[in-house]
């Protein structure tokens, strides 16, 4: 797959494989028509597809006070190209960003005024933000949000004056929030993952300082338990379950350093181990799993904010630049619909 670079031109060729998106239907998504190079018509009609990738990919919000627009792009593989898609209702920085029964939605967030409690949800089939969903049961920002069984659950986070350890989880049949089990520890700015049954929160600040600690939430009987801790303190990290193992990449540490270190978890062995380190330090990352491949996008590398994205290879354990987002997000969270 080819993504923009700096200029909006290709960088490479898509892969055949990465060349259509496809609705659940089976039909293909509606785009604005451009023409794809007659190279990569060759390429097509010379090498059948041996895989079909379904991921549709959105970059959601980034908020500062000299640009509070809270843009939202997606990525059209079919054409290679991103497209402005449209705006959250309310704009917000810190928000979260989570994926449920083929919708995005948006969790709490700030705008150095105050936290909010709101939810919103992005429907990609109609391009459109509804503010019908119920609301946290308290204001906050920073909270981790993600999808398990049929349900989105909204960790920690904090109200403006302390981090919290409040779990919430929303049920979309019922349009409502219910408390469960609180974490052993609270947390801000976290990460958390979804492996084997069982929901993992890593990392993140306590109020006081960035954290290494993990814990486990085993939703048949309600209780956490403590993980192995992470080789590294980080808040504002990027992390994606990939290959069957969590990676956690970037953030920044206890000195508030930005970092470009990248570690895995392994579920059988219960251990943290290094991984090669981003080419580049990414503070506030994304990282996500689009089309079969592990992707970092996007951050602050202490000077600026990027547009870059990386792909990790797992078979030469390495990281290559793979092009670029059309825009900057700053804080910004990227969604993946399968």
């Amino acid at each position: 797959m080819g993504i923009y670079n700096e200029q909006g031109a290709a960088l490479q060729e898509p892969e055949p494989y990465h060349m259509q998106i496809k609705d659940k239907k089976g039909g293909s998504r509606r785009h604005p028509r451009m023409a794809a190079p007659s190279s990569v018509h060759r390429h097509l009609s010379r090498v059948p597809p041996k895989e079909i990738f379904n991921d549709v990919m959105f970059i959601v919000g980034g908020w500062t006070q000299e640009d509070p627009s809270c843009p939202v792009e997606q990525f059209c593989s079919e054409y290679n190209e991103w497209k402005s898609a449209a705006r959250m209702v309310n704009s917000r920085g810190g928000v979260a960003v989570g994926t449920l029964e083929g919708r995005i939605y948006t969790v709490g967030g700030e705008d150095k005024v105050r936290c909010y409690s709101s939810v919103e949800r992005y429907d990609p089939d109609t391009d459109s933000w509804s503010t019908d969903v119920a609301p946290l049961s308290s204001p906050r920002s920073g909270v981790c949000l993600l999808e398990m069984d049929g349900y989105l659950y909204a960790i920690g986070g904090h109200d403006g004056i302390t981090a919290m350890n409040t779990v919430e989880r929303y049920d979309p049949k019922m349009n409502s929030w219910s408390k469960q089990a609180p974490m052993m520890t609270r947390r801000t700015r976290a990460v958390a993952a979804v492996l084997e049954g069982h929901l993992y929160v890593i990392g993140g600040n306590d109020g006081d300082m960035a954290l290494s600690s993990v814990e486990r939430y085993n939703p048949v009987d309600g209780t956490w338990s403590i993980c192995a801790h992470m080789l590294t303190p980080r808040e504002n990290a990027g992390c994606a379950v990939y290959l069957g193992h969590i990676y956690v990449a970037g953030g920044r540490d206890e000195l508030n350093l930005q970092l470009c270190t990248v570690e895995r978890f392994h579920p059988h062995s219960m251990r943290w181990t290094p991984v090669k380190r981003m080419r580049s330090k990414r503070d506030n990352i994304s990282l996500v799993v689009f089309n079969g491949s592990l992707l970092a996008m996007g951050g602050f590398d202490g000077f600026t904010n990027l547009k870059t994205i990386e792909v990790y290879s797992h078979e030469t354990n390495s990281w290559r630049h793979f092009g670029s987002m059309k825009s900057k997000h700053p804080g910004g969270r990227v969604a993946v619909l399968c």
